[in-house]
């Protein structure tokens, strides 16, 4: 039996998040730059992105690039945007073709005017596409993203549209990139790291996590699959006990 046919279509993760790590590692072995690692990376992003739409997963959040990732080498830097730019381009048909619509979360108005633009374009070309959502982590950190939902808060508060006593979980979930979207059941990070890095930290409050040390352009449809099988494998529990879930009480 296959790793795709171990998998249950009834108990998939809603929404998958995946920190792709790696790049510059695996183009090191290989006696290359790191630019290297970040083009081919451009694979592993268009294998998960099949793998999990042919599977039924709803959404697929990728941590492209962060905000601490602007403190990199300047050509560095530069050569991931034009990377980002080339790859909204070329990738656009195949998105309408698989009924992928595109989003992106953090701090888009960062991003160099040109990319910015292309993003936006692709996120309207494709926003009536159902199958999926595929979602762009760019210029993104959780920390910045909760200090920016507090302060939108803030001035509902200070305007008399809500109250202090308003104020809950809902009201701040809300107030956050990622408004309108359910949180991830799964993050992936590859690459033999396991921390989360200042991704989605509300988010994943209930997530499971599952690292594997696999460099990002080695990872797969067959790597996905994985994830998803231990996913399945795992209790989610939620603060209640295994009896419970087992009688429903």
């Amino acid at each position: 039996m296959s790793l795709k046919e171990q998998i249950d279509l009834t108990r998939l993760p809603k929404h998958i998040a995946v920190i792709m790590d790696g790049n510059g590692r695996w183009a090191k072995q290989k006696g290359m730059n790191r630019i290297f690692g970040h083009t081919n990376g451009v694979n592993a992003v268009r294998e998960t992105a099949e793998a999990c739409a042919e599977l039924g997963v709803e959404y697929l959040t990728m941590y492209a690039f962060s905000a601490e990732n602007w403190n990199r080498p300047q050509l560095e830097v530069s050569a991931l945007m034009t990377l980002l730019l080339k790859t909204i381009n070329g990738e656009l048909k195949t998105l309408l073709k698989n009924d992928i619509r595109l989003g992106a979360i953090g701090d888009i108005d960062s991003l160099p005017k040109g990319v910015a633009k292309e993003l936006r374009e692709a996120i309207e070309k494709t926003s009536h596409c159902k199958r999926m959502e595929l979602i762009l982590a760019l210029s993104y950190g959780a920390k910045n993203e909760m200090v920016r939902a507090v302060k939108q808060i803030a001035l509902k508060v200070q305007s008399g549209e809500t109250s202090l006593h308003d104020i809950n979980e809902n009201l701040i979930t809300e107030n956050l990139y990622t408004a309108g979207r359910p949180d991830p059941e799964l993050l992936i990070r590859t690459s033999g790291e396991k921390r989360v890095s200042n991704f989605l930290l509300w988010q994943l409050a209930y997530a499971e996590f599952y690292f594997t040390d696999v460099f990002w352009p080695e990872f797969n449809k067959e790597e996905l699959y994985k994830a998803v099988i231990e996913f399945q494998n795992r209790e989610r529990r939620f603060g209640k006990t295994s009896e419970q879930l087992a009688t429903g009480k």
